[in-house]
């Protein structure tokens, strides 16, 4: 009977060897929310291990020191516990390496924020006419940018000679008034007849303001100034056609001549925060197609 027994019990235990031998190994899981899953389990584990009932009853009322390294591990600590340590280890010193960019690129942006709120403020209400009984008060960002009339009507009246010559200038008759408004426009100010281009451009801006030329509209409006040495009176548009619409096909031409506008009034800081911004916002324009404007615009000023 013993004997049996025993052959019984070596029969069961050589096939539980056979079964143990031939079951297949688990391929490794790679289902991300398995590994999580297990991941946490383990932190869990660990927990229970280190802080043994983790509960507020076991914790005193207020911390007064944080503690300079991790609690030592019991020794009896299996391998995947004491990997969980190191991946944790490891996924912390990431959360705050990148913490440290995340507040390093919000404090960047909040000063950019403030210095291009500096921009908005100072060339507008330097740009508006300065009315002969009171002093000049600043304009809102959205305001419209006035017309210097007191620079204009120093300027002598146009010769006989200038007249006819903007009478040659044609003006085009399409089934789209508005773009021929500013292509008139445009033909003045690529004739040089830069007054003339800005009374005609002024009258486009105001009486098309939702046509798909206005962003072309309000970037040569700024182009007719700064051509014509008025760079203070240049720059409320560009900063407007920028701030309008930065989508616009023209608010990257007009952020880069607001750089331009302040460099011709030896305003180094401002230039140099319109370039970076230029830079940043518009790349693709910065190495295409304003690239030329853009480098020698860079070379007149010297940015930190």
């Amino acid at each position: 009977m013993i004997g049996k027994t025993v052959r019984t019990l070596s029969i069961a235990g050589a096939a539980f060897a056979v079964l143990a031998t031939a079951t297949p190994a688990l391929p490794q899981d790679t289902d991300a929310e398995t590994r999580i899953r297990r991941l946490e389990a383990e932190v869990r584990a660990l927990q229970r291990r280190v802080f043994p009932g983790g509960d507020g009853r076991y914790f005193e009322p207020e911390i007064t020191a944080q503690p300079t390294a991790r609690p030592t591990v019991d020794t009896s600590s299996t391998t995947a516990v004491t990997d969980i340590l190191a991946r944790l280890d490891a996924l912390e010193a990431q959360l705050q390496n990148q913490t440290a960019q995340i507040e390093e690129n919000s404090n960047a942006l909040r000063l950019l924020s403030e210095r291009l709120q500096a921009i908005e403020t100072d060339p507008i209400a330097s740009a508006q006419p300065v009315d002969s009984g009171s002093s000049s008060s600043s304009a809102s960002t959205n305001a419209r940018p006035a017309l210097t009339q007191a620079t204009a009507s120093e300027r002598p009246g146009p010769s006989d000679e200038r007249l006819a010559a903007v009478r040659e200038i044609a003006k085009p008759q399409t089934d789209d008034p508005g773009d021929d408004e500013y292509s008139y426009g445009f033909r003045l100010w690529d004739a040089g007849f830069y007054p003339e281009a800005q009374q005609q451009l002024t009258m486009f801006v105001e009486e098309y303001p939702g046509h798909w030329r206005v962003t072309y509209g309000r970037n040569l409006l700024g182009r007719t100034y700064l051509d014509d040495g008025m760079a203070r009176e240049a720059a409320p548009w560009f900063l407007k056609n920028y701030q309008d619409d930065r989508t616009g096909a023209r608010a990257g031409d007009s952020l880069l001549y607001l750089a331009k506008s302040m460099i011709a009034l030896d305003d180094t800081n401002r230039a140099c925060i319109a370039l970076a911004e230029f830079s940043e916002t518009y790349p693709a324009l910065a190495s295409g197609r304003l690239r030329s404007e853009y480098d020698a615009a860079r070379s007149e000023v010297s940015c930190n």
